[in-house]
């Protein structure tokens, strides 16, 4: 067949997981339950989310956060179990290029999501007289509109840096998934320029939105800080300490994939380390927002109350 888009392969394979057989059952129903939950507790949120009652902007933005974390891992994980049930799981260069395509959206989407998160935190915390206006529904929709095109530029440079590539007859890769690393290691061509492009692309989608992060929280810090009641640090706190996880668990595992070293060895571990901000931190945050909220709670009281009558 013909090259696609300057490449000489026309279907990849994705190695998976892991090769050991006696593990493929267990990770199986492992990864198929936690995905289950992944979806039914995103899929949850959402749905409370659209609560009439539940007006506050961190409402909002956790919708658009639980949308990104259910689209992310359908897109990752029906593949990844297909992986343990087929003996080759061969995928087409254009559906491997739109899996990576997505990929990468949800990702950087996730980063300026949380972004937009802690900052809704430092005017509820450091402005509160202000905030009714500075987060009014005009401005969280318009942050959400920008956020969103900023995002989709950032997911093009990225994807583009990777369709230019051309791969002449190696075409196994070292993943669950089509990710960026090991598709470059596929390339018969020089990587040099589309590395050096992809690490740009990635101080900006991914450091700038943790230092902004950590400016945020220092403020946010500060004026617990400067609280005269206990009473009054406690719930400060206790409103960001979910988002507060939500940024660790993301940023700490995005910044270990991103930066590590491009090699063989560091494949082999990028797999095992990829499982948990793809599978996992998705998985957690409907526990992560919802447990420490009563206002959720409640609200999916409510909601459970009407269906029964």
């Amino acid at each position: 067949m013909g090259p696609t888009n300057g490449s000489f392969v026309t279907e990849f394979i994705l190695m998976g997981l892991t090769d050991q057989v006696n593990l493929q059952i267990p990770l199986v129903l492992l990864f198929l339950i936690m995905y289950a939950v992944t979806a039914l507790g995103n899929l949850g949120i959402i749905l409370i989310a659209l609560n009439s009652h539940l007006h506050h902007t961190m409402y909002f933005f956790l919708f658009n956060l639980s949308l990104i974390y259910l689209c992310y891992s359908s897109v990752i994980t029906p593949n990844m179990l297909m992986n343990f049930v087929l003996s080759k799981n061969i995928i087409s260069y254009i559906g491997c290029m739109s899996q990576l395509y997505f990929i990468i959206f949800f990702i950087i989407s996730e980063c300026f999501m949380l972004t937009m998160m802690a900052y809704d935190c430092y005017v509820a915390i450091c402005s509160p007289l202000l905030y009714n206006i500075s987060m009014s529904p005009n401005v969280c929709s318009y942050l959400i509109l920008v956020s969103y095109l900023v995002v989709f530029s950032g997911s093009m440079v990225n994807f583009g840096c990777v369709l230019r590539l051309t791969f002449c007859d190696r075409n196994i890769i070292n993943h669950y998934f089509c990710d960026v690393q090991p598709l470059l290691q596929l390339s018969c061509t020089s990587t040099y320029v589309s590395e050096l492009e992809i690490f740009i692309a990635s101080v900006i989608n991914i450091i700038v939105p943790s230092f902004t992060i950590l400016i945020s929280y220092t403020f946010i810090l500060s004026s617990i800080l400067n609280m005269s009641f206990s009473e009054g640090r406690s719930k400060a706190f206790s409103n960001c300490s979910s988002h507060i996880i939500a940024v660790s668990l993301f940023f700490g595992s995005g910044e270990f994939m991103c930066f590590k070293p491009l090699s063989a060895g560091s494949l082999d571990e990028g797999k095992i380390s990829s499982v948990f901000y793809t599978i996992v931190v998705p998985m957690m945050n409907p526990f992560i927002y919802s447990l420490r909220n009563k206002d959720l709670k409640t609200a999916l009281r409510k909601t459970l109350q009407r269906k029964k009558i």
